[in-house]
Parts: C-alpha cells; structure tokens; sequence
C-alpha cells in the first residue's frame, strides 16, 4: 500500500515539475528550451496515465495549454 502510494506521489511530482519547467521556459521567452520542455511534459503525462496516476481529461487538458502556449510564443 505504502509502495503504490510513493510510486503515485513520484508519478506526481514528476508531472509537476516538467509542467513548472515548460511554463518557466514560457516565462523566460526561450522557445527552443520550452519546446524541449513541452516534449519532457507530454511524456510524462502520458506515463502517468499510462500508470493510471492521474485521468485522461487532466493529461489531455494540461497537454492541450501547454502546448498553445509554446505555440503562441514569438
């Protein structure tokens, strides 16, 4: 029990910080290092549904603003 729930919180906090990462690169104005970033987020995303951490609505949501945001940078 106590396994499962460290692997979840380390799913979790993965995700986090590659969001955190994108969106301080957006902050920043460094699209190469966003782009980057962005693709580290998708990935660990789509693992931590693949592991069933998080639900498909909050990847497809978060994969969705993150990417428009890179998008829309100059």
């Amino acid at each position: 029990e106590k396994r499962k729930i460290n692997n979840n919180n380390t799913y979790k906090a993965s995700v986090k910080t590659a969001m955190k990462n994108t969106e301080r690169a957006i902050l920043a104005k460094d699209k190469e290092k966003a782009k980057e970033s962005l693709a580290v987020a998708i990935k660990r995303l789509d693992k931590a549904l693949a592991a069933g951490v998080v639900k498909s609505n909050y990847v497809a949501r978060n994969k969705s603003r993150l990417t428009i945001k890179v998008n829309n940078m100059e």
